[in-house]
């Protein structure tokens, strides 16, 4: 908790921003503790597992529907965790580097969220054995001036964990 202490302090020392910008960061910053003690709880116990199987499922631009290339992918992932009862799988969703970072925030999530529901149906597993987050346009795969980037970027990161043999 010093961690959250010195993000508190600094945030107070904030010069030029407005009280609303202020508070705003504030909020950023608890909802990142949270996700953070949430994430180190998660991978408690994580030790005895390893990665099954990984891929990525890309989208359209704007859009957190699942392509017909993706359900093909995501048959395989499927597949893993139906011979795997025990896995887990880790859903991170990506953005291209268009638009506001709450935006592409949210946009990941969504993904992220579109690829679990489709597991999910498509293969009965579930709800707790997948977990989701976004990581909006801050990891791109590939830099803006690349050929593609933007297509390659738009993604979720899919990957099964299973328990160590």
């Amino acid at each position: 908790r010093a961690s959250e202490s010195r993000t508190a302090a600094q945030l107070t020392d904030v010069s030029g921003k407005t009280s609303s910008e202020i508070e705003q960061l504030k909020e950023l910053s608890r909802q990142l503790s949270e996700k953070t003690d949430m994430a180190i709880n998660q991978a408690k116990g994580f030790e005895n597992y390893q990665i099954l199987w990984q891929g990525e499922v890309n989208f359209d631009f704007d859009s957190d529907d699942v392509t017909s290339i993706g359900e093909q992918s995501l048959m395989e992932a499927g597949q893993k965790m139906v011979d795997h009862p025990e896995a887990l799988v880790e859903l991170v969703g990506h953005t291209d580097q268009t638009g506001s970072n709450n935006y592409n925030l949210l946009l990941g999530t969504k993904r992220a969220e579109s690829v679990k529901r489709f597991l999910a149906d498509r293969f009965g597993i579930s709800l707790y054995r997948m977990f989701t987050m976004s990581y909006g346009k801050q990891k791109p795969l590939e830099l803006p001036d690349q050929a593609n980037a933007n297509h390659k970027n738009r993604r979720v990161k899919v990957i099964v964990w299973g328990r160590l043999a």
